[in-house]
């Protein structure tokens, strides 16, 4: 498995991973009728953002998009955001890729990284963003409904560069 650099060729490959995520509605607060257009709009940004696929041969395991958070004052901040395709999960590639974000925002002079909504029934995410340095700084109560669980918290995350 290698992590490079996502190109346009690679959205057609990441659209799947993407939209059965948010059409389980159980880590992401997009809408499930999102179109592959409006999708690919969110996903992949243009610089200062950068948006990169975990591939084994031709096959994308899975995605992040790193970038700043806010722009302006807010910039020397940085968010990402992670897709693993179900079928792929439990191999550390969320690990993988967490840490490579993590080397991204450092190498781009970012001081710290924030991720503004974990949903904390995401339990696994959780449990790996602190093993990743993240700490919770405050969890916003039933901020997100859940398809299972009803309205749950999301969690604010955040590390030091």
């Amino acid at each position: 498995m290698i992590i490079r650099a996502a190109v346009d060729e690679d959205w057609v490959k990441i659209w799947p991973i993407f939209s059965q995520i948010v059409a389980a509605g159980q880590t992401y607060a997009y809408p499930e009728d999102l179109s592959l257009i409006a999708a690919r709009q969110l996903w992949m940004e243009e610089a200062p953002a950068q948006t990169v696929v975990a591939v084994d041969g031709d096959v994308v395991l899975g995605s992040a998009k790193m970038r700043p958070n806010r722009p302006g004052r807010g910039a020397h901040v940085s968010t990402a955001s992670f897709m693993i395709d179900p079928a792929a999960q439990g191999r550390g590639l969320g690990r993988a890729l967490g840490e490579y974000a993590i080397g991204w925002a450092r190498a781009a002079g970012f001081h710290s990284m924030q991720f503004n909504a974990v949903v904390e029934s995401n339990t696994a995410a959780v449990h790996l963003w602190r093993s990743l340095g993240f700490q919770i700084l405050g969890t916003v109560p039933e901020a997100f409904d859940h398809p299972q669980n009803g309205l749950v918290g999301l969690h604010v995350m955040y590390r030091r560069l």
